[in-house]
């Protein structure tokens, strides 16, 4: 992958100089679904850098989202980065409000788009049908609101990585903090700025969780993409793109 950079135990993207955005993918996606901010920020004086988050190389003990809260701490601290700008999408956002309530004077915004941490559907509490090929299809379908957006590429990992059962335990594990660590009682005393943008046609996490999110959060602004499911940044790189910028300029940062 280009830019993509191991070291001292981290493996990540970086792309740009100035002010730093830090992405936090979902559990069952990858650095991928963020090609749109990596070809669209760093041109416009914002460093993109994105760690890969340690779902299946961590122990089970630690497969939980304030251990990957604090493993995101320590890649800040690796590379020295402050007044940093948080961007989750789903299991990411659930990690950086966490991060966002246990170091709050690191993070100069945060965004969340799709996030998990009030209530999320899964694709299966166990993928009973994990070897039926058509059934995770249409299930991956079913998280975008274009279904062509599923390409045999993204099945065919989804559907290597349910069938891999050590991948799946760690999935599965991770899903289950996620439903533990409900966040309701902690978003109003997260007062950092906050974008929420999020899809009106997201099934995973539906519009509802996006205005709880909203009402819960001091200073939060929420935004809706038309036509559009759990991944805005992937359906319409464009729009988010837009959205964030216009925000992050607002907001001077």
């Amino acid at each position: 992958m280009e830019n993509y950079i191991s070291e001292n135990g981290f493996n990540y993207k970086s792309v740009g100089d100035g002010q730093p955005l830090v992405i936090l993918h979902g559990l069952m996606g990858g650095l991928s679904n963020f090609k749109g901010l990596f070809d669209f920020f760093p041109k416009n004086g914002y460093n993109v850098i994105a760690p890969e988050l340690p779902v299946y190389n961590s122990s089970l003990l630690n497969t939980n989202v304030k251990h990957f809260a604090k493993y995101v701490k320590k890649f800040i601290d690796h590379k020295k980065l402050k007044n940093i700008v948080l961007i989750g999408n789903s299991l990411g956002g659930h990690v950086g409000l966490i991060f966002s309530k246990l170091y709050p004077k690191l993070v100069k915004g945060l965004v969340l788009t799709g996030s998990s941490g009030l209530y999320e559907n899964s694709m299966g509490d166990s993928y009973p049908k994990r070897e039926d090929y058509n059934f995770i299809k249409k299930k991956t379908q079913e998280v975008f609101y274009s279904p062509e957006i599923a390409t045999k590429e993204i099945v065919d990992e989804i559907f290597e990585t349910v069938n891999d059962r050590k991948k799946l335990i760690k999935i599965l594990a991770m899903a289950k903090s996620a439903i533990r660590h409900n966040m309701s009682s902690d978003l109003p005393k997260i007062i950092n700025e906050t974008a929420i943008i999020w899809g009106k046609n997201d099934t995973v996490t539906p519009p509802d969780v996006g205005v709880e999110f909203n009402n819960l959060m001091p200073n939060s602004e929420l935004f809706w993409i038309d036509k559009c499911g759990h991944a805005p940044m992937m359906e319409h790189p464009e729009k988010f793109n837009k959205i964030l910028i216009d925000w992050l300029k607002n907001k001077n940062i």
